[in-house]
């Protein structure tokens, strides 16, 4: 059966590699809707090659650029919110969520409330909205496909076995280009040189949370969401080679793993194809005698903060992991910015988590809820930076 596939940050990287999959199997896909940011050439060219339904901008600004940029295509298109929306509530039977940061909260949610397939690469829906999101899923009957990598990798490994059956869950990290580095020598890295992640390619902002950690934090308190498992029960290790991307260790002493050399297209294939096994064209097979060795490393808190604060987080709930995350975007973008060093995100971050410690104690009931803590956070965030830079 043809399954109708929309696609919210369609620009991105995991975007781009799910048109390349589309693209490689006409034969069982069709494209819905094609949401970006701000890129107008480039979302139209995804839409045009994928022959998309419809097509969105999140930047109002941007709509006359897309609808010159389709001009003689018939691809209906908008820009702003109610587009994004729209985009949303067309005919889809797997949405792939992966639009960056807290701004996919909104139309993951739309999705997930219309019983879609959610293939979810926003990990910020849970880290901001865990519980409602699995609420939400549960009563409108929606079904969420985890897309990250290491979600995927616990989910395959896992089987549908129970949890009682479990000892611990672990994600790995790559480390990032800051793995060796020393403390001091972190301390002065400049933005380009936290981007320079030494496997993945991904986005800048998705980059620098790997050089701190802060990405393996996320995907912990993920990881608590999409398994119901406990936080004591979710671990981190460092592993360079990013070929081992989850393990589930059983309470009989085995332990069970998803490898796979780094390429996104491995777990989003695994999620579009419903249980199907997908060829990839153009895929790379493991090669374990070439490849030589594995090897693992323990995460180390003192030099990458940003992973203790957020287990920190996690270990509180209520609404700590949303104000957490709201800092971190203000505080990444700040240090892209130059206005603070590397370790001015944590500084930040467990700042923003102090403070608003006795204000926030509940977990969100909604999404909007989620979103009027997320901004509260951000301008407490921005007011302080000046502050945070002179003490610095």
């Amino acid at each position: 059966m043809t399954q109708t596939v929309a696609v919210f940050g369609a620009t991105g990287s995991i975007g781009r590699s799910t048109a390349d999959l589309l693209a490689q199997h006409p034969d069982r896909f069709r494209t819905g809707a094609v949401v970006g940011g701000r890129d107008a050439v480039a979302l139209a060219k995804v839409a045009r090659e994928l022959g998309a339904s419809f097509a969105a901008l999140a930047d109002a600004s941007a709509g006359p650029a897309l609808a010159e940029a389709l001009s003689g295509s018939g691809i209906p298109n908008g820009a702003g919110e109610g587009a994004v929306m729209e985009a949303a509530a067309r005919d889809a039977d797997i949405v792939v969520a992966a639009v960056s940061g807290a701004a996919g909260l909104k139309s993951t949610h739309a999705a997930l409330r219309l019983g879609r397939k959610v293939a979810l690469a926003n990990k910020e829906s849970l880290v901001c909205a865990g519980d409602a999101f699995m609420r939400d899923a549960a009563r409108y009957g929606a079904t969420i496909l985890p897309m990250d990598s290491e979600h995927d990798a616990l989910s395959q490994a896992l089987a549908g076995r129970p949890l009682a059956d479990v000892r611990t869950m672990m994600i790995t990290a790559s480390g990032g280009p800051f793995r060796t580095w020393t403390r001091e020598r972190i301390a002065a890295a400049s933005a380009t040189e936290a981007a320079a992640h030494p496997t993945w390619s991904m986005g800048m902002k998705i980059n620098i949370d790997s050089a701190s950690l802060m990405n393996k934090g996320l995907e912990l308190i993920e990881a608590h969401h999409l398994f119901g498992i406990e936080p004591e029960r979710l671990d981190v290790v460092v592993h360079p080679q990013s070929v081992i991307h989850g393990l589930v260790y059983w309470l009989d002493g085995a332990v069970t793993a998803e490898l796979a050399l780094p390429d996104m297209r491995v777990p989003i294939s695994h999620c579009l194809g419903l249980g199907d096994r997908l060829t990839i064209a153009r895929g790379r097979p493991l090669d374990l005698v070439k490849l030589g060795a594995l090897t693992f490393e323990a995460a180390d808190e003192e030099r990458f903060p940003c992973l203790r604060i957020a287990r920190a987080a996690l270990a509180a709930g209520g609404a700590a992991p949303t104000v957490m995350n709201a800092a971190n975007e203000i505080a990444v973008a700040a240090f892209i910015a130059g206005r603070i060093g590397f370790y001015g995100i944590s500084d930040l971050v467990e700042r923003a988590c102090g403070h608003f410690a006795g204000q926030y104690r509940t977990a969100p009931a909604d999404v909007d809820e989620a979103l009027a803590i997320d901004a509260h956070v951000r301008v407490w965030s921005t007011e302080a930076l000046p502050e945070l830079r002179a003490a610095g």
